[in-house]
């Protein structure tokens, strides 16, 4: 496939798309009906591909490789070993697929590449000085553990019926609802944590470990300071509170788990075939890691744009982002002047 036909290629040999980012209508007035239900049922689009893969892959999980309720009503060394080998397994098929093809046999070179570069291998702020080792240590070292653990915390709860739990069999609706909605969930879940890891302190403390990949690749994802991890996973406490079922919690988990693959990708599409590709939707959170301060949330809810923090990948959008930096500088450096006149 031609990138050009889709996009363009500056000078320093970066990428960005001919579309500009934009929201689905789902949050506009006058409501848009006809093209809701095009953009929920279609492709690419709100089920199709991710959430629906990710939807698969959580009930696989459940059905197939976990412990029997009656075996997790105790905490066992055995059974929670196992949910922490399954996850790291799963972890190193789905996160190493992308980076095999993408980033070692180098399938489609830098074709809807965004960032021209690869991955650093001489950058001190990295572990060994090497992206890509660090990227994998932090999500094996940290963010596999965390996330088992809230599994394993969750799954016990269920067990115990410590947490509300309800049947698909006898609430088809309900239950079928919690799965649609579980995304968007996660999307508000992440906007807020995300906004509160930006807060000054916690950034420098814990999220800019994180950022120190601004060319991000697919191990990039679960790249988090382990307090990072805790937040991130948290999300799954909403079935501590609303009544659920495990499918819904292990989903919810997964979803968080495998989707900062393609969302940290660094490509646009991921080509199978002459003139076949799988959109990433990665553009959105690319644009976060690049310029730091936009695009919080990459999901359903428009909340970047109710808050002014949206860029679409636009000049206008870029413009707006550099003004509101200087005016946030300007008020800065007029506190400064005024404490130094008041110390005076």
């Amino acid at each position: 496939m031609d990138d050009t036909l889709y996009g363009r290629r500056d000078k320093r040999g970066d990428w960005k798309p001919n579309k500009l980012l934009k929201y689905p209508p789902v949050f506009v007035w006058p409501a848009q009906p006809i093209g809701f239900l095009k953009w929920f049922f279609g492709y690419p689009g709100y089920l199709m591909p991710w959430n629906a893969v990710y939807a698969i892959i959580g009930t696989l999980l459940w059905v197939y490789a976990t412990p029997s309720m009656e075996t997790m009503k105790t905490f066992e060394p055995g059974w929670i070993a196992y949910l922490l080998v399954r996850n790291a397994a799963l972890v190193f098929l789905f996160f190493g697929a992308f980076h095999l093809r993408l980033y070692m046999q180098k399938k489609q070179g830098t074709t809807f590449k965004y960032n021209g570069k690869w991955p650093s291998k001489d950058n001190s702020a990295f572990l060994f000085s090497n992206q890509t080792i660090d990227n994998v240590i932090w999500t094996f070292a940290s963010a596999i553990p965390l996330w088992t653990t809230c599994e394993v915390l969750t799954l016990w709860a269920f067990a115990n019926g410590i947490i509300p739990y309800v049947d698909f069999a006898e609430h088809p609706i309900y239950c079928g609802l919690i799965m649609l909605l579980i995304p968007t969930f996660r999307d508000l879940h992440f906007y807020l944590v995300h906004r509160l890891i930006h807060w000054p302190p916690l950034y420098h403390a814990v999220h800019k470990l994180h950022h120190n990949n601004v060319n991000p690749g697919p191990w990039s994802g679960l790249a988090m300071h382990p307090v990072e991890h805790l937040l991130y996973f948290s999300g799954v406490l909403i079935h501590w509170i609303i009544p659920s079922n495990p499918v819904h919690a292990l989903f919810h988990l997964t979803h968080a788990a495998l989707a900062p693959a393609p969302g940290h990708a660094g490509f646009d599409k991921i080509i199978v075939g002459s003139e076949t590709a799988i959109d990433t939707h990665a553009y959105d959170h690319y644009l976060h890691h690049k310029f730091f301060e936009c695009n919080y949330a990459d999901g359903v809810i428009p909340l970047d744009k109710w808050f002014g923090t949206f860029h679409d990948g636009s000049r206008e959008a870029e413009d707006r982002m550099n003004k509101r930096f200087m005016e946030r500088a300007r008020r800065r450096l007029e506190k400064q002047a005024n404490r130094s006149a008041a110390s005076d």
